[in-house]
Order: C-alpha cells, then sequence, then structure tokens
C-alpha cells in the first residue's frame, strides 16, 4: 500500500504540513514512522481522513463560497467601466491587478463599484509561458 509523508498529505489536504503533524500528534490522523524515521499515512487513512475531513465541513457552518478554482485573489476594485451589454472591472489585489471582463447584468447584480472589497477567481485552462 502507498504511504505519504507529511508534506505531500498536506498538499493533497490543501493545509500546512505543521497543520497535519498537529493531527497526528492529537491522534486524529495515524501515522507511522519508516527505517529514516520520517513520518508516514497509509493512502487508505489518509483517503478515509480527507472524506472525514470534508463531511466535517458540509455539516458545520460555511461562510466561504462554493468553488472548484484555486486561485483567488482578494483586493480592492479600481475601476469599473459600463458599456452597453459588456463591462470592464480592475481589481488590485496586492501587487496583482487583475482585469475581467463580464457583462454589465452580473456587474449590477454584483453591486461592484470602485472602493468595495472583491475576490477575482483565476481558473485557467492553458498556460502560455514567455521567454524571460
Amino acid at each position: 500500500m502507498r504511504s505519504y509523508s507529511m508534506g505531500r498529505a498536506a498538499r493533497l489536504l490543501g493545509v500546512s504540513p505543521d497543520t497535519v503533524r498537529r493531527w497526528a500528534d492529537a491522534g486524529r490522523l495515524p501515522t507511522s514512522r519508516d527505517g529514516g524515521g520520517r513520518r508516514l499515512v497509509t493512502g487508505e487513512d489518509l483517503a478515509a481522513f480527507a472524506a472525514a475531513l470534508a463531511a466535517d465541513a458540509a455539516d458545520g457552518e460555511d461562510d466561504g463560497p462554493h468553488t472548484s478554482v484555486r486561485n483567488s485573489f482578494p483586493g480592492i476594485v479600481t475601476a469599473v467601466r459600463l458599456g452597453d451589454v459588456a463591462a470592464q472591472v480592475e481589481i488590485q489585489a496586492g501587487p496583482h491587478r487583475l482585469v475581467s471582463l463580464l457583462t454589465r447584468e452580473a456587474v449590477e447584480e454584483l453591486g461592484l463599484a470602485v472602493g468595495m472589497e472583491a475576490v477575482a477567481r483565476v481558473k485557467a485552462t492553458n498556460v502560455h509561458i514567455d521567454r524571460a
């Protein structure tokens, strides 16, 4: 059976390695040690733990949106340009300037305006590489 390191388990669960170690120390996630003393978790135990975490999250209060988008950029709206049908919204998220083209109706439904907080979520189907 396949086993996973604490770091790999953390990446699969979407948390930090320290969080996985705390769960293991608390007895929530069973681990064993390999010949070099590294802590490992079996694939079966990790799968069961991941399913239990998801079930707990579904049962608890959820203050975040349900999304499959991994790249989220919380920031502030710096510009809104409305056309008859389309709109352009700019968000400054730390050092990142993001520009989204969407319908005017969507902008109005969301109530987007300069100075308000918003989250840009980016889901790309293509990755382009440029030479440096």
